[in-house]
């Protein structure tokens, strides 16, 4: 194998960092969707299953986590949708933090 030269060094050392980058901001994504899926999980099992008596869900139970998924997962898109534009208000007026 011939020794790569200094260009191929540079981006072979490029690419390694964006690798690691990447597999880092990866994890706490992961760690953050798997909180908030707990989270909506655990308020609508809370809003909607009241009757222990059977293994199954009740046909008014099923419909509640269906409407309560739904309406947590619309709001999660919509604060998304807010930040994105607010990020990108800020980019265009030079005011995000950090930069």
């Amino acid at each position: 194998m011939e020794a790569l030269n200094q260009a191929e060094q540079q981006e072979l050392q490029s690419r390694m960092e964006k690798k690691q980058i990447k597999e880092f901001m990866t994890i706490p994504l992961m760690l953050e969707l798997h909180q908030l899926y707990s989270k909506m999980v655990q308020t609508c099992f809370d809003a909607c299953v009241n009757d222990f008596t059977s293994k199954a869900l009740h046909t008014r139970e099923e419909s509640c986590v269906m409407r309560c998924v739904d309406k947590q997962q619309k709001a999660t898109e919509r604060v998304g949708l807010r930040f994105q534009e607010q990020n990108a208000a800020l980019m265009q007026s030079g005011q995000l933090p950090g930069r």
